[in-house]
């Protein structure tokens, strides 16, 4: 497969909220903001484009449960829990896509500029991955193939949320059913 200037990593909501001691913890999150470290490393000396979504929510956000939704406060905007995990380190270039700010937006193609951002630099190819594989990782990946990106999910690159047991494993069938490419990052590299 290879990584072209046509080919983008999108690093999904990898924030200190959702990894280990934030807000809504994914069990494996810190070890996801490593592989997704190597990951953008490999697309970014490759050629390609890296692109990092962040929720960005305001206080009293209507996805929190102070007002009726279904998830503590988290990834509050400019608060510690909505930085990027420090394990995560992004290349230069790597454009910063914040969204749900208005409405709450697990894609990352949804309250922001991404496709617009993806177009505009003629990408036709994306690779995911991050947090989390049952709820930001995919709605995004369904959203890239909805918007026509041809479309990888890092299987060693994300972890699930699981608030039931095995939604993590349910949103890895609902990708690849979809049309999503299942890959390790390694395969995704390969010339």
């Amino acid at each position: 497969m290879g990584v072209t200037e046509r080919d983008a990593l999108i690093i999904v909501d990898v924030q200190n909220d959702l990894c280990p001691g934030g807000a809504t913890p994914v069990a494996s999150g810190e070890a996801v903001a490593r592989a997704m470290t190597a990951a953008a490393a490999a697309f970014a000396q490759r050629g390609g484009a890296v692109f990092a979504t962040q929720d960005w929510h305001p206080s009293g956000h209507p996805s929190f449960a102070p007002q009726g939704g279904q998830w503590p406060e988290h990834c509050v905007q400019g608060s510690r829990g909505a930085e990027f995990h420090p394990a995560l380190t992004l290349p230069e270039g790597t454009v910063i896509v914040r969204k749900g700010a208005s409405k709450d937006a697990y894609s990352g193609f949804v309250d922001s500029d991404l496709d617009a951002q993806l177009r505009a630099r003629g990408i036709r190819r994306v690779a995911v991955g991050g947090l989390a594989a049952d709820y930001g990782v995919l709605n995004t990946v369904i959203d890239a193939l909805a918007n026509g990106y041809e479309t990888r999910m890092l299987t060693d690159a994300v972890g699930a949320l699981n608030v039931e047991p095995g939604d993590g494993e349910r949103a890895l069938h609902l990708m690849r059913i979809n049309g999503a490419e299942l890959t390790t990052l390694a395969e995704a590299l390969e010339e």
